[in-house]
């Protein structure tokens, strides 16, 4: 089934199947960049001005920290809601996105990495669970390495601890269920029921982030990556175990290259590489003029015939899951 996106003023399809939602599609500054609004260069940076003039559903230079809500409604009708990421701005993003797309709760969390721009909203997790003064509901499963447990645990002790110690009061935090996952092809794992296969790359030659693939149509989600290891860009090759319907893939300056993240080079180089269907790229900084950089990988898309498009945050594209 081809994914195909709905308009970004909210108007649901009545296609009552699976979706993905893009949350967020920004670096981790997010945009605008504040510093570009408070110590304003000459001329002014013109996304991030431009950025402030529209209400965000109708500005794709808006651009939170990158996240992913997958929509998965399974055979029996009931739909699930899987988060990949709780940055920064997961509170936003609630406030923008799950109220125009009539999102009820999060089922399921997914971790690429733990750096900030992924997991500092966890916090705000409680917004989307059931409302309980003591505590008194099911914990929400949430998927990540044990690397990243042990760096969370150091930020969030009060998310970690299972049992309070003696003469510590009852505080109202989300609950969450930590499930510790392999950086490893061969070790799928089920979230709220779908099936993921992690892909391990490089996010900097001493860092390995996980990139998810998941789907009937073939969706691998990357959202931090400065090098494919073979093993994992064969597993998402049409010339290897086979093509992908969609690949989300990072992509942080127009120009040049990065030591942590792919650029706009190095993105559509992979992307010829591993020829998918279609891809969507996001992680963007404000380098980046959505429309006019939109028109210009049209052209690309028209020459080396694969559709690449740069993502916006409120994007819902439907899909087979």
């Amino acid at each position: 089934m081809e994914p195909r996106s709905i308009s970004q003023n909210g108007n649901i399809s009545e296609n009552g199947g699976s979706s993905l939602i893009f949350l967020g599609t920004g670096c981790s500054t997010a945009v605008p960049n504040a510093r570009c609004l408070i110590q304003p260069s000459d001329p002014p940076c013109e996304v991030c001005s431009r950025s402030l003039s529209l209400p965000p559903e109708r500005n794709p230079n808006y651009r939170c920290n990158t996240s992913l809500l997958i929509d998965y409604a399974r055979a029996d009708g009931e739909h699930k809601y899987i988060l990949i990421d709780v940055g920064k701005t997961f509170r936003e993003q609630v406030l923008r996105w799950f109220t125009i797309h009539k999102i009820p709760q999060v089922d399921s969390i997914i971790l690429t990495h733990e750096h900030a721009d992924a997991v500092l909203g966890l916090d705000d997790i409680r917004v989307v669970q059931p409302f309980s003064p003591t505590n008194d509901i099911d914990p929400t499963p949430i998927y990540l390495t044990q690397y990243a447990m042990d760096s969370i645990a150091q930020k969030f002790p009060y998310l970690v601890q299972k049992k309070l110690k003696e003469g510590v009061e009852v505080r109202r935090v989300a609950q969450l269920d930590w499930k510790i996952i392999e950086s490893c092809l061969e070790r799928p794992f089920l979230s709220s029921g779908l099936e993921f296969v992690p892909l391990p790359v490089m996010h900097g030659e001493d860092y390995v982030s996980l990139g998810f693939l998941f789907g009937k149509s073939r969706v691998a989600y990357i959202s931090d990556v400065s090098r494919f290891p073979e093993s994992t860009e064969y597993v998402i090759s049409k010339s290897g175990a086979g093509q992908l319907d969609l690949l989300i893939l990072d992509t942080l300056y127009k120009e040049g290259s990065h030591n942590t993240h792919f650029c706009l080079p190095q993105t559509l180089d992979a992307v010829k590489r591993i020829c998918p269907k279609r891809a969507l790229f996001v992680g963007m900084t404000h380098e980046f003029d959505h429309e006019k950089d939109n028109k210009a990988l049209a052209e690309w898309s028209v020459r080396e015939g694969i559709p690449v498009q740069l993502a916006q945050d409120g994007q819902r594209i439907f899909i087979d899951l």
